[in-house]
């Protein structure tokens, strides 16, 4: 682990809070999808992988899970945040990974250091995701990889449908664009690699599907991952009138109501990948 001085928690607005509540989501999160969206994500023996944002490192836990011979720097902001992902390393015996206080747009890191990065759900809090890629890309060897996970609030559809429950969804998304974030920037992760320099861009879509089939989808992402997360801007939204609270409470109701037997939930991610040429 780093014994590197860390810095002042200088925190991006994030939009989902740094409760227990939000890191226990994180973590279900993170175990639900891995299989969706971490299936191939390997990194070889020896090579040096920059997570750029590991929040409370439910997602470095994977990483290094998948790549054991790689060696992980994983960067957070948030001192809160990164003493959960040190606790977490250690209940985990991962002595692989680095965990390191730092800010994307100011990383003490110096050119080409890494073969690899991996950033996943950061992006979309950014003031200007641009910006971060680029200094990322300067951070890579030549040749080197990137790989970019981002939600898209916009993909969400669902059965029953509701307008009720999309308002509570369109209000999240509000609330985080007055923060200066996107969180429908899954669909711009191309064109952003683009401009960021990255040859060979490729992105591929991840779609949760969840049915009364997929028990475990229905409790791990319907529930717990995607409602809980909309759940965690209520006191925010009825706080600035954004919304009734009779129609947040039918909103989110409407929405577990899609978890019962005749219910459907449909959500997709976007996972990209590049080169630094």
């Amino acid at each position: 682990m780093s014994g590197q001085k860390e810095t002042q928690d200088m925190s991006r607005p994030y939009i989902h809070g740094r409760s227990k509540r939000e890191a226990e989501r994180l973590s279900d999160q993170a175990d639900t999808l891995t299989r969706i969206l971490h299936h191939d994500t390997r990194y070889p023996h020896g090579c040096r992988v920059l997570e750029a944002g590991c929040g409370v490192g439910a997602q470095t836990a994977i990483l290094s899970a998948h790549s054991p011979g790689a060696t992980i720097t994983s960067v957070e902001i948030s001192t809160e945040s990164l003493r959960i992902a040190r606790w977490r390393m250690r209940e985990l015996h991962i002595k692989t990974v680095d965990l390191v206080n730092g800010d994307i747009f100011t990383l003490p890191f110096r050119e080409s250091a890494f073969d690899h990065i991996f950033v996943c759900f950061v992006l979309e809090h950014l003031h200007n995701p641009r910006s971060a890629l680029l200094k990322l890309r300067s951070l890579l060897k030549t040749g080197g990889t990137i790989t970019i996970i981002e939600g898209d609030h916009g993909s969400t559809f669902f059965h029953p449908d509701s307008p009720f429950a999309q308002e509570t969804i369109r209000t999240l998304v509000s609330l985080q664009a007055e923060k200066g974030g996107d969180a429908c920037i899954g669909r711009r992760l191309y064109p952003l690699m683009k401009e960021a320099g990255f040859s060979d861009a490729a992105v591929s879509e991840r779609m949760v599907y969840v049915d009364a089939g997929r028990p475990d989808l229905v409790e791990g992402f319907t529930r717990k991952t995607f409602i809980a997360m909309v759940e965690g801007v209520r006191e925010e939204a009825l706080a600035r009138g954004q919304v009734s609270q009779t129609a947040w409470e039918k909103g989110i109701a409407d929405l577990e109501r899609t978890t019962e037997a005749d219910g459907t939930f449909c959500y997709t991610f976007f996972k990209g990948t590049g080169t630094k040429g």
